[in-house]
């Protein structure tokens, strides 16, 4: 008996695949050591850029959803943080919700000439420019202020935003910087104000960002 487990234990290694048996774990790609960053234009990934929402829902819980399929440009200069400058925009068709019906809805046209609930049938992408950037003293964070356009209504808003990661994309071998952010507008300000208080007008937006090197 004890044979047979013997055997079959060394059968079961020999079948183990090369990496699992080196000593340590592989390293993923992307760490957060901001000396990896290089100077230079980047573009979004819009397969891993996403924009989420959240609202209250009636006082009840909390909704979210998300859009993707976010196109822009980062410039930045490690040397000089401060002076680096966002310009991305936000393709309003792209929410995704888990309520098709709400999906629908939020994409509605406007009845009998007037404004629709939400964005419409053929809403306009919404955009962020920033205007300045104050870098934390940890070299690791920022508050990026910026214009944010939705619905034709541009209004200032600010992202506290933190690095996350750089490096060499194993993909495509591209040079791969990303940030994550948090930001709260009111929808009113933008002119969507329908179910007001029922449904929160605060909504808090969380940004997860990859830009890839030109």
């Amino acid at each position: 008996m004890i044979q047979s487990l013997t055997v079959a234990a060394l059968v079961g290694l020999a079948t183990v695949p090369a990496l699992a048996l080196q000593e340590g774990a592989p390293q993923v790609p992307g760490q957060m050591d901001a000396s990896r960053v290089s100077g230079g234009t980047y573009v979004t990934d819009p397969a891993h850029t996403l924009v989420a929402w959240t609202v209250n829902h009636f006082g009840f819980n909390s909704y979210f959803g998300t859009f993707g399929d976010v196109d822009g440009t980062l410039q930045i200069d490690p040397a000089d943080l401060s002076s680096a400058k966002v310009d991305v925009t936000i393709p309003i068709t792209s929410v995704t919700v888990v309520s098709e019906g709400l999906r629908d809805h939020l994409l509605r046209p406007a009845k009998d000439g007037g404004d629709p609930d939400f964005f419409g049938a053929e809403p306009e992408a919404a955009r962020f420019v920033s205007t300045s950037v104050d870098v934390g003293a940890d070299g690791t964070s920022a508050s990026i202020t910026g214009d944010l356009t939705i619905n034709g209504v541009t209004k200032p808003v600010t992202i506290d935003a933190r690095f996350t990661g750089a490096g060499s994309n194993p993909m495509n071998k591209v040079e791969t910087i990303g940030f994550e952010g948090t930001a709260t507008i009111m929808r009113s300000d933008f002119g969507i104000d329908y179910a007001l208080p029922l449904v929160s007008d605060e909504v808090e937006l969380t940004i997860s960002a990859a830009f890839e090197k030109q």
